[in-house]
């Protein structure tokens, strides 16, 4: 009994020590976030659209000499559009230790201002929601109080997607100095100057400098958090194929008084057409459309797992129902999606006119699956089309293609992106869960949740294809974090749990 108590009270005492050691770290990587929260926020104050190379260039400046100031050395890579990525690799690379290559991207979605409940989205503010649930701005001094508030949110372009995990990744290595320890890995990292145009450049940039990417495994660091908040780990990641789809009608606009009834409205038959495309439940209606798609029992169980909260994704869409491509949020990402990201035919409000359209334009994205090939579909809905009877034509329609055809169509190919996929028992993943559930994580004690695929897109078949790496997504923002859309905003409580998750990611080693 005497030598079972000593031993509970030693077990007692290294799990003091743990918790102790926990508490510590988690006091370092708070004080080295605030400490790097100027630096974000100046990160943010650069305008990046990948159409702008100017604005893209000073983006790589700032983070060439933001990684440098560490102790990385970094490689500019030039591509013929004027926008450069950056990979840079941490001094003191052991040919004995495994080499992981952290993926994030720096470039962002385009904006609109008049849509941002702020005056400029570059020109990033501090909010917290007011009494009755309402964001509110606050001075920027409230992110460097004491005690630090995780409530606080920054809005900004790319605040959360993707500019934030490049930060979170340097205040883990700020701390590992701050320590003076030695990464259990050798670290390279490859900064996108593309991501959310594609990345056209990335593989031919990848294959032309080959020898400076080679790594054990990739560790894409993009993507928002489980609802739930816990830690995450997600293994596959769906592929998007655009194409643009448009209607043709009158070779000029004409008086809707005069030809309506008459002259048939392309709007009207765009609708139609979209409208031919998918059932009231959201299942695409167009053949062999989700052949290949197969989930057995024990895919079902490791979806069901991830435990989301269906009433809650539902109030914070706003909406009564969703489809019912799947069962449930995750096997409904398992299938291709069908997705129509924008019309238009003439104008809107105050510039609306009585007119009968001359054409009406739909952008589509399809979200696809490893199972599903992108151009496979797009030719599915390209001979969908052609059997609601129109006509296609690669151009706009000559006089005589007029003059022979009712319905006349253009469906145009735009950017693919392959989806990719891991095994869930791959050893990447089983690092990332020892890394996640080790004393350093943000929440060792906490399963983490493994997502087969997540529903958007990184460019990772580019990078698997060119390196042959293994690799798994490690998402460490806010899910609610408007990405894509206006009022982009980063958590800052995230911000510190995500740099706690690099930090375990960088001190946990790999297995060779």
């Amino acid at each position: 009994m005497h030598r079972l108590n000593s031993i509970a009270a030693g077990l007692c005492v290294l799990l003091l020590q743990a918790n102790a050691f926990a508490g510590s770290q988690a006091t370092a990587i708070t004080a080295a976030t605030q400490k790097n929260l100027p630096e974000y926020l100046e990160l943010l104050s650069l305008p990046n659209v990948a159409a702008e190379p100017k604005d893209i260039e000073r983006n790589v400046v700032f983070l060439e000499q933001s990684f440098q100031k560490r102790g990385f050395k970094t490689h500019r890579l030039e591509n013929p559009a004027g926008r450069p990525m950056l990979l840079a690799e941490l001094d003191g690379a052991r040919a004995s230790v495994p080499t992981i290559l952290f993926y994030a991207h720096f470039d962002g979605q385009p904006i609109v201002k008049e849509e941002w409940a702020q005056k400029d989205p570059f020109e990033p503010v501090v909010k917290e929601r007011n009494a009755q649930g309402a964001w509110q701005e606050v001075p920027r001094e409230r992110l460097f109080a004491k005690p630090f508030d995780p409530e606080l949110r920054v809005f900004a372009r790319s605040a959360s997607d993707d500019k934030s995990p490049i930060v979170m990744l340097l205040t883990a290595v700020d701390v590992l100095q701050s320590q003076r320890k030695t990464p259990a890995i050798n670290v390279k990292v490859l900064l996108d100057s593309e991501e959310e145009m594609g990345s056209p450049s990335l593989a031919t940039t990848v294959k032309a400098h080959a020898q400076l990417f080679k790594a054990d495994a990739l560790i894409v660091l993009d993507g928002p958090l489980h609802g739930s908040g816990k830690p995450t780990l997600v293994f596959g990641n769906r592929g998007i194929t655009q194409a643009t789809l448009t209607v043709f009608g009158p070779t000029a606009p004409l008086h809707s008084g005069h030809f309506g009834n008459y002259v048939p409205n392309p709007a009207l038959r765009l609708a139609s057409l979209l409208a031919s495309m998918k059932d009231d439940d959201g299942r695409v209606r167009v053949e062999g459309y989700y052949d290949g798609i197969e989930l057995s029992d024990a895919d079902r169980q490791i979806l069901r797992a991830t435990g989301d909260d269906e009433a809650a994704l539902l109030k914070r869409a706003g909406i009564a129902k969703a489809e019912r491509v799947g069962a449930t949020y995750q096997e409904a990402l398992q299938y291709p999606s069908l997705n129509v990201r924008g019309m238009a035919s003439a104008s809107v409000g105050a510039k609306a006119s009585n007119i009968v359209p001359s054409e009406a334009v739909a952008e589509i994205d399809i979200r696809t699956t490893p199972e599903t090939d992108g151009r496979r579909l797009f030719e599915l809905l390209k001979r969908h089309i052609e059997k609601q009877g129109y006509h296609l034509v690669d151009a706009a329609p000559t006089k005589e293609q007029r003059a022979n055809y009712d319905k006349l169509a253009m469906f145009k190919l735009g950017s693919v992106e392959a989806a990719a996929r891991v095994p869930m028992d791959a050893p990447v993943g089983r690092w990332a869960m020892t890394a996640l559930k080790s004393a350093t994580a943000p929440a060792p004690k906490a399963e983490p949740v493994r997502i087969r695929m997540m529903g958007g897109t990184v460019p990772t078949d580019v990078l698997v294809e060119a390196l042959g790496l293994p690799f798994l997504l490690v998402p460490t923002v806010n899910a609610d974090n408007n990405q894509h859309t206006f009022d982009e905003n980063m958590r800052l409580g995230n911000f510190v749990t995500g740099a706690e998750t690099v930090y375990s990611l960088l001190v946990t080693k790999y297995p060779k």
